[in-house]
Parts: C-alpha cells; sequence; structure tokens
C-alpha cells in the first residue's frame, strides 16, 4: 500500500495503534487505520454417484493442474452462494451443497479456504473460461501428482477417509 485510500496521502506508517495488539498501517495524515484481513477462497466437492469432479486450471496460478471448483468470495454473496457460483463459472456443474467438508487457514498467504460437501443433480458439465477441461473421477484415479493446491488435496483426502469410515465430520486445519 502507497497511499491512504481515505485522503490519498503518501505518508503511510507501519505502528500499533493505540489500544491495539498487532502491527498495522496507519495514515500520518488523517489518521485511518487500514487493517487487512484474509482473503476467503470457497468451493466444493462436488460428487456424482461414487465419483468427484475435478477441473483442470486454465489460468495461473498452476496453470493444467487439477483442482476442485472455488474462488475468491466476493462481495455482497454468502460463502454458500460463492461455493456454487464458482462451480458453475468452473464447472457448468448442477449442485446442491451439503454439510461444509473442510475450513482450512492458509496463513503464509492470508487466505481461509472452505469446501462443502455437493451433490451434483446431473452428470452435465460446461467448463468455463478458467477451465481446460472439467471431469470426473473415481478415486483411484485422482491425478495426486497433479494437484494443484494443498488446500484441495487435503480436502480430498479428508473426503475419501470420511466416506470409507461411513461417517462426515468437519476438518479445520492450517497449511502454512
Amino acid at each position: 500500500m502507497k497511499f491512504c485510500s481515505v485522503c490519498g496521502s503518501d505518508g503511510l506508517e507501519h505502528r500499533v495503534p493505540d489500544g491495539d495488539s498487532l502491527l498495522r498501517i496507519v495514515c500520518g495524515a488523517c489518521g485511518t487505520i487500514h487493517y487487512q484481513n484474509p482473503k476467503v477462497v470457497v468451493g466444493c466437492l462436488p460428487e456424482w454417484e461414487d465419483q468427484v469432479l475435478l477441473c483442470r486450471r486454465a489460468i495461473e496460478p498452476r496453470y493444467g493442474l487439477w483442482t476442485l471448483p472455488a474462488g475468491f468470495m466476493e462481495l455482497g454473496e454468502t460463502v454458500e452462494d460463492g461455493a456454487r457460483r464458482e462451480t458453475v463459472e468452473e464447472a457448468g456443474a448442477n449442485i446442491e451443497l451439503q454439510e461444509l467438508l473442510t475450513v482450512l487457514s492458509v496463513v503464509r498467504v492470508g487466505q481461509v479456504h472452505l469446501f462443502w460437501r455437493a451433490r451434483m443433480l446431473d452428470a452435465s458439465l460446461d467448463p468455463g473460461t478458467e477451465t481446460l477441461e472439467a471431469r470426473l473421477f473415481l478415486e483411484h484415479e485422482i491425478p495426486w501428482d497433479e494437484i494443484a493446491f494443498r488446500t484441495v488435496r487435503e480436502t480430498l483426502q479428508h473426503f475419501f477417509d470420511c466416506r470409507r469410515s461411513g461417517r462426515f465430520a468437519l476438518h479445520t486445519g492450517r497449511i502454512g
């Protein structure tokens, strides 16, 4: 950040404001405290019969690798609406959200990833511009060496562990 978004001053300082305990960006001219908070990534793990849906990325980062349909939450939407929107945008899949499956903090990049289980209402797929290919996989077909993100790998592993046990539970964790 180079300029204050309130007054336009370039007099930004990194300091702990009075009454706070964390280092913040504070405008020396108008006193505005600029809080920097994590970004929220929302997505889902769509299921069709005994298969799961993955998308091959057509964008960086991780171009050409496989991921679950997910992306940054937008202002004005709920986390559930964001997960549905991303699934339509990336895979063109018609889904019904089920329970929240994973909440993963990616501390080093300031993100929180939330993934839901989702039931596909039919097997039709219509990948969007951010997806090279959308495809259903059986567990033994998952391209584990080509998974784009650790949060996706952890979500897939948790899902398959839960499916084998017959009991789905929320998994939380920290990555990085």
